[in-house]
């Protein structure tokens, strides 16, 4: 049977459901603005009679970026946990409804997905077993301090995890290395899954690292399953979800220079029903999909940095969460993608920083000492791309572990150069 995404009952947390990674496609592009288009914009600006409620700011582009309670309110990182439950309720789905058949399931994703902090919360109560008679607490599988062993060694260390009951990997990428020493616990980990060896468990694997393993282990044919992109629609939905949680108020966002609406989105713009004039909608939406390649760590990175509010609207938020009022012109307001400031690469040897870059993706962000090993680049050389790479946004160095990771907000530009300089791409 053809797997097909189970969106039709998808979770607000998680929009657009799971679906096949071999269904996965881009979302469209919008079309940039037409002359027509730009003469209506024109005459927008200069029609007079407008309502002070519906009428922009004059200078909004000068506004400030959201302070910390403001983005917490307006553009809140998601509730891992939540979504874990939904993660393991469309398997569950997928499952019963005869679209997944394997009690192992790959769960393959780009970065900053949220996949791997979901999956990582499957100990937590909530989810269970999506396999019959499995149900019960999740057993998450961490790897070891050193991946270098030998295939005996690899053999002795899954001896010792407990596969039996249902377990889960958030992240495949770090339990393996790219050197001859460092595949050793992947390769044991697919034999004994395609030998059957193992209970149900999902293996959460970032789309870098599974663009490596999906190739070197291509007999293997796990299937893997991923998130449904993030189109524009699903942004809409996603971002006004996680701005009002259970409440049933709507946020409104405009954009800074012609007043459009980005949310709410024209279909579910009930206010707009009840207005004499039909509210202007904006593309930034579909735009921003298409920036982000429906990544929606991604997405919601560059939706954070695109906002902005008045420095009295806290207060002002305040009393609208508990008020019916929906008057007010925006809880916040939207910068074009072509005014944001966002990361560019900074001039350097592209060899040896795509090199850095690339080893980062495939194993989801390395300690200085592992980048040495993998790359080959010395520790002085290294420290300098690093430091360049970090002032330019595009990696940062996550304490206390001192891990380097690529950024949210810089893996559109990390990933076009990577593309331009001749590294294998994933496949998202």
């Amino acid at each position: 049977m053809k797997e097909k995404t189970n969106e039709n009952n998808a979770d607000p947390c998680l929009p657009g459901g799971l679906m096949s990674a071999e269904q996965w496609t881009l979302p469209e592009t919008s079309v940039r603005r037409s002359l027509k288009d730009a003469i209506g914009y024109a005459l927008t600006r200069l029609r007079a009679g407008v309502s002070q409620a519906e009428e922009p700011f004059e200078s909004m582009d000068e506004l400030p970026e959201l302070s910390a309670a403001q983005q917490k309110r307006l553009a809140p990182e998601p509730d891992y946990a939540r979504q874990a439950v939904a993660i393991a309720s469309s398997l569950e789905q997928a499952h019963s409804e005869g679209a997944l058949s394997r009690e192992v399931v790959c769960m393959v994703a780009p970065p900053f997905s949220g996949v791997q902090q979901s999956l990582a919360c499957f100990s937590e109560p909530g989810p269970s077993g999506f396999i019959p008679g499995s149900a019960g607490e999740w057993t998450v599988i961490a790897p070891p301090d050193a991946l270098a062993f030998s295939d005996q060694e690899a053999s002795e260390w899954w001896d010792k995890q407990d596969l039996s009951r249902p377990w889960v990997i958030p992240e495949l990428a770090e339990f393996w290395l790219r050197r001859l020493s460092g595949l050793a616990l992947v390769k044991e980990l697919f034999r004994r899954i395609a030998n059957g060896d193992t209970g149900a468990g999902v293996v959460g694997c970032s789309s870098w690292c599974w663009r490596y393993w999906g190739h070197y282990l291509e007999n293997a044919q796990m299937s893997p399953w991923t998130l449904a992109p993030m189109n524009s629609e699903r942004l809409g939905s996603w971002f006004t979800y996680l701005a009002s949680g259970a409440k049933k108020s709507s946020v409104i966002a405009r954009m800074t220079g012609d007043g459009h609406y980005v949310l709410p989105q024209s279909e579910a713009d009930e206010i707009e029903k009840k207005n004499s004039k039909k509210r202007k909608h904006s593309n930034f939406l579909r735009d921003l999909a298409a920036t982000s390649r429906g990544n929606p760590g991604v997405a919601l990175a560059i939706w954070q940095r695109s906002l902005r509010a008045q420095p009295d609207d806290d207060a002002k938020l305040e009393d609208d969460e508990n008020s019916e009022n929906h008057s007010r012109a925006a809880d916040c307001w939207v910068v074009p993608l072509e005014r944001l400031s966002l990361p560019t690469m900074p001039q350097s040897k592209e060899s040896v920083t795509g090199f850095v870059l690339h080893g980062l993706l495939l194993h989801n962000g390395l300690d200085t000492a592992s980048l040495e090993v993998i790359t080959g680049v010395s520790a002085y050389e290294l420290s300098l791309v690093l430091s360049r790479l970090k002032r330019a946004e595009l990696v940062t160095c996550e304490q206390p572990h001192e891990r380097w990771r690529v950024t949210a907000i810089g893996y559109p530009t990390v990933r076009r150069h990577l593309q331009s300089w001749g590294f294998p791409l994933d496949q998202f």
